[in-house]
């Protein structure tokens, strides 16, 4: 028992079925190399796994297959051609540039088709260095391709065999990652509650924001993960539950998301009583309860959520000391106060139900929304649309394969040792955006030297070629563990693999210099590039990205008012909506921490300005999601019923600011508009003149007030967005 609990851990961990996929196979290529009695072998081999991992598409066996045949014969296309083209320098550098602008392009299809098309070119490169290696093209350079292809076809069968035998295990895996990041969400959200003087709400917002992003990404990778595995296997009992589960975290994160009332005013109404520390406390208690649910999903333990229970039974009787004190002031609040404990407590419910789902009741409509494209005609329109200097994947895809074909006419003006791995650090540096082109430039850079150095060291101490070899798989599982998170471990891993692979066949102290000076090189052209060519800076997206959030939001209240209409139901165009609402949310917050890391000359736009906009964004989200959460069928007599046109208006309102805000045009104060608005929300509010009226209380007509008193707000922050380059003009108003 003892060592099986670490062994348990050590398979939930993310990287560690990937990383000992890649053992395998290098430990396979390397024992075929002894087997076959030539060293040199292992490293086409090696290359050819490289390429193939960092090609791998998450599916079930049967779509991995696929995608494996798809990458196989576009390796074998590019491989092929970079051996025809080799000794004519002037078609190569033609076809480099026409193959990178295509395979980039390609990758506006979707991301299995950008991952693909990435690891063509790096496989591409790799054959270079291959060719270049033993001197150009030989008679023995297609057996030398075909090698490079093998290790391709080795890791691609290992990943298949992997996935069919171990095929829920990714699944568990991102689920875990969800609930975990929900649980970070809701210990952030918690410190909103925190009733002390002084505190930078704003601040506290962003990162809520931002963390916000991240339980998006987690959802969309889990939708992913499971719809790939859905596909012809609907009645498998795992996957219904895991699909379960994904749709009580997205009730969660709607739950979550919602709020029901300005967290100053209670602050400040509540100073001096424990209500608020109720609060905070409850909602830090259940983050917690939602880590533990995710350990308890990758280790199939035991789930106990009783300080989080207890937490909730505490603010119960916290908000009955309230009622039962009696003052006045403190009535109209109680009601807000009700309807978040209720809140709460059915998100108590939702934890309890998610790590037991098949007790939940089945929902109508379980479908998934595929975003993938349904025939080719679609494919290439999806490419069309991209063929614009508006779109980043085109910019990149100009300014990518201009950066190659570059390093591509230093190679051979300059005629440097190895000189392909310059094109290999400017594929791996050159980003889509400035601010991730110079992080991973940066620790290119540095993993670069640290890999020199360490190398040098297991080369110079460790002489043996079997322990060479033994480091350089080491290395190679280190890449591909470190490589997403820690980059310049992983840099420097592939730079100790390269010297000690390198070293088996030749003099590895000779590629230090070589190495490092290929890298500086590349690491320039990839600078320069995103510098000169085409930049893609943020600031100027940056309305374009305002405006598509509050379009989106737009069709999330649509939606929410559709649901009070017409009766609650988790319909796929329900959940579809408020999933739009959050991934533009969760884009705009990505738009502006690149934006942060820019030079300030090419801010076009106060990055300031940006982040309350920000700010105001996520917070009409979070009183969208409090709609949501408390939607029901309104009855034709139902005084709520009469809020429903109060509601519409308030959606075209949110779209008229989004169209101005794309067509970077001034907006109209909204003040008064937003006054009537409020004064028809008023009239339907009776006076409450007892407390067991809290049992009124209205969401529906709360929230509509809260989010009302948004648009102004909004209004201004999206005139201080277009307002460096469009001046405000009193003749130029929101049409109504």
């Amino acid at each position: 028992m003892p060592i099986s609990l670490p062994l348990r851990r050590l398979w939930t961990l993310d990287k560690f079925a990937y990383s000992l996929r890649v053992f395998i196979a290098f430990s396979g290529a390397l024992l075929f190399s002894g087997l076959m009695g030539d060293v040199a072998l292992v490293i086409p081999l090696f290359l050819g796994i490289i390429a193939c991992a960092l090609s791998e598409t998450d599916d079930s066996w049967q779509g991995r297959f696929q995608a494996l045949v798809v990458t196989l014969v576009c390796f074998t296309s590019a491989s092929f051609i970079v051996q025809w083209l080799f000794p004519w320098p002037w078609l190569f550098v033609i076809g480099l540039g026409i193959s990178t602008f295509t395979l980039i392009m390609l990758g506006a299809i979707g991301q299995r088709y950008a991952t693909i098309a990435s690891g063509t070119l790096i496989l591409s490169i790799y054959s270079m260095i291959n060719i270049e290696q033993h001197g150009g093209v030989d008679e023995d350079v297609a057996a030398r391709q075909l090698l490079l292809l093998a290790g391709a076809v080795w890791y691609g069968l290992i990943s298949i065999v992997w996935c069919a035998l171990f095929s829920r295990q990714p699944v568990k895996q991102s689920m875990a990652r969800v609930y975990k990041a929900l649980g970070e969400f809701l210990i952030l959200k918690s410190a909103l509650f925190e009733p002390v003087r002084g505190v930078d709400v704003e601040a506290r917002r962003v990162a809520l924001a931002r963390q916000n992003g991240k339980v998006v990404d987690a959802l969309n990778q889990a939708k992913e993960m499971i719809f790939r595995r859905l596909e012809g296997q609907r009645g498998d009992r795992k996957l219904n539950r895991y699909l379960r589960i994904y749709f009580i975290a997205q009730d969660i994160h709607e739950r979550a998301s919602s709020t029901h009332y300005p967290y100053s005013a209670l602050s400040k109404a509540f100073f001096h009583h424990d209500v608020l520390f109720r609060c905070q406390r409850l909602l830090d208690q259940q983050g917690r309860s939602c880590r533990q649910l995710a350990k308890s999903l990758l280790l199939n333990r035991p789930f106990d959520h009783q300080q989080s229970e207890e937490a909730l039974a505490d603010l119960h009787a916290s908000i009955e000391n309230l009622r039962d004190r009696g003052k006045p002031e403190w009535r109209p609040l109680l009601y807000p106060l009700s309807a978040l404990a209720e809140n709460l407590a059915t998100l108590e419910n939702q934890l309890a139900s998610a790590h037991n789902p098949d007790a939940s009741e089945e929902r109508r409509d379980s479908s998934l929304y595929d975003r993938s494209p349904s025939s080719m005609q679609e494919a290439w329109k999806r490419v069309r649309l991209n063929f614009t200097l508006g779109s980043p994947t085109f910019r990149h895809a100009v300014r990518l394969s201009i950066a190659l074909m570059t390093g591509y006419g230093i190679l051979q003006w300059i005629d440097p040792e190895q000189g392909f791995w310059i094109l290999l650090t400017t594929l791996f540096v050159c980003r889509p955006n400035f601010a991730t082109t110079r992080r991973f430039l940066s620790q290119r850079m540095l993993g670069t030297v640290l890999g020199l150095v360490v190398g040098w060291a297991s080369i110079s101490l460790f002489p043996h070629p079997l322990v060479q070899s033994m480091i350089a798989v080491a290395a190679g599982v280190s890449f591909f563990a470190n490589r997403e998170k820690h980059y310049v471990i992983a840099t420097a891993s592939i730079t100790l693999l390269v010297l000690c692979s390198f070293n088996q066949v030749g003099d590895g102290f000779n590629l230090i210099l070589p190495r490092l000076f290929d890298t500086l090189i590349g690491s320039l052209i990839a600078g320069l590039a995103v510098f000169f060519i085409l930049p893609d800076w943020q600031g100027r997206r940056l309305y374009r990205e305002a405006a598509n959030a509050l379009n989106n939001h737009r069709r999330y209240l649509e939606e929410i008012i559709h649901q009070y209409e017409e009766g609650k139901q988790d319909d796929l165009a329900y959940r579809l909506a408020r999933r739009n609402a959050h991934n533009a949310d969760a884009a705009l917050s990505t738009l502006l921490t690149n934006m942060l890391h820019e030079p300030g000359h090419y801010r076009k736009l106060d990055a300031d300005n940006g982040l309350r906009f920000l700010v105001l964004s996520n917070t009409l989200l979070s009183h969208l999601s409090a709609l949501g959460a408390h939607r029901h069928q309104l009855a034709d007599d139902e005084d709520d019923a009469t809020l429903v046109p109060v509601a519409k208006r308030i959606g075209e309102l949110l779209g008229q600011i989004a169209e101005r805000l794309r067509q970077r045009q001034p907006v109209e104060a909204l003040t008064d508009q937003a006054a009537e608005l409020l004064t028809q929300l008023e009239g339907q509010s009776g006076a409450v003149a007892d407390e067991q009226a809290i049992n009124l209380y209205r969401p529906i007509q709360s929230q509509l007030r809260l989010i009302t008193e948004q648009l102004a707000p909004l209004g201004e922050a999206a005139n201080r967005l277009v307002g460096s380059e469009a001046p405000i003009s009193s003749s130029t108003s929101i049409h109504t």
